[in-house]
């Protein structure tokens, strides 16, 4: 008896565990509403390159820029000729993180604009990043590294291997700026789910109330309101709502990369009674050239007369398979598998068994 009930509470304690580990963290499926990246973009030249910058003729704006910029140093050669193709000009992006501090380095981003042919070896002159209102936030100058091959002959053969017109500077920029957003003094936060639905949106706020009563409150399938106990620290209830678990729900979807020939089935997908039959019919066509010589004196000319084989090969083997009402994901990829089909078939057949009306689910082309 005492092995029986030993037995049983430890089935119940792996289903628990079970459960528990099949939920998600509530941080992993939601974002707090104001706690997001800022992009920030500039425009700089990048100096150094050995020959694989712009040609001054072509890119007016970079020759416009290094006068401007060497105007500001107090050099003056707004009547010189300019060859070099040592400069480009290059457009900075970079993403600002929430709560980043002054002083705080990020990765930068260096694109040419013009016609360089290579960033490789060059260094990105000090060039200010703005937002999207107007302000100056980070500062970027450095190395760019571009993580490319680019080689050429004298014959004018070359091999490029990945992009050496575009590349990163780790580090390259430092924060200037910092963006206020003090959650101390904030009476409620909003939670916003980055699948929105009403279920997974319903569960968090139960989840919620249940050590936390009356505080989170679902607005619609998107945000969540959250209101933190009387007297308690904003960051500490945060901190507690991140780290509970709720088990998320999700409509029936396909998605299909026709491109890559990727299908991506959730285990929501339910189908109809259908029955499908698949098969490859090939038809091939050979030309056999042939050469038709006339007779002796008989004054006719060599030809080459066309000779052509049809064949026409359909690939036995294929049986009509039947799939009931209700059938799950496993048996709907159970009877594809069975048919042998690739992957490519298997997207014109989901998307015949859609227009059937017998796939329970969106189809998604991406």
């Amino acid at each position: 008896m005492q092995r029986l009930i030993s037995a049983v509470v430890l089935a119940l304690a792996l289903a628990v565990s079970g459960e528990a580990l099949a939920g998600s963290r509530i941080k992993d499926i939601v974002e707090v509403e104001g706690v997001r990246e800022n992009a920030l973009v500039g425009y700089g030249l990048v100096v150094g390159l050995n020959g694989t910058g712009d040609n001054m003729r072509n890119t007016p704006q970079a020759k416009q820029s290094q006068e401007a910029m060497l105007e500001r140093l107090g050099v003056n050669i707004r009547d010189a000729n300019l060859n070099s193709k040592n400069v480009a000009a290059v457009m900075v992006t970079a993403k600002l993180p929430p709560f980043a501090a002054a002083g705080t380095p990020i990765d930068v981003t260096v694109s040419s604009m013009g016609d360089a042919k290579s960033l490789m070896g060059g260094t990105l002159v000090v060039t200010a990043l703005i937002g999207a209102d107007g302000q100056s936030y980070a500062v970027a100058q450095g190395t760019v590294q571009t993580g490319s091959i680019s080689a050429s002959g004298a014959s004018g053969s070359s091999v490029t291997k990945g992009v050496p017109t575009s590349g990163r500077i780790a580090g390259g920029a430092i924060i200037e700026r910092e963006i206020g957003f003090d959650m101390r003094s904030m009476s409620q936060i909003r939670l916003t789910l980055r699948n929105p639905d009403f279920t997974t949106a319903r569960r968090i706020a139960d989840v919620i109330n249940a050590k936390y009563p009356n505080t989170a409150y679902a607005n619609n399938p998107s945000i969540i309101t959250l209101t933190p106990p009387q007297g308690a620290s904003v960051m500490a209830f945060v901190t507690a709502v991140e780290g509970m678990t709720v088990e998320p729900d999700y409509g029936a979807k396909v998605i299909i990369d026709e491109v890559a020939g990727v299908i991506v089935m959730g285990e929501n997908v339910k189908i109809s009674t259908v029955a499908i039959a698949q098969g490859n019919l090939t038809i091939s066509v050979q030309e056999t050239p042939a050469v038709s010589q006339p007779a002796p004196f008989s004054r006719g000319e060599t030809t080459t007369v066309p000779q052509s084989q049809v064949g026409v090969e359909e690939e036995k083997g294929r049986k009509l398979i039947t799939l009931k009402s209700g059938a799950s994901l496993s048996s709907l990829v159970s009877g594809l598998n069975a048919l042998g089909v690739t992957p490519r078939d298997m997207i014109s057949i989901l998307q015949a068994i859609k227009a059937a009306g017998a796939l329970q689910a969106d189809i998604e082309v991406i």
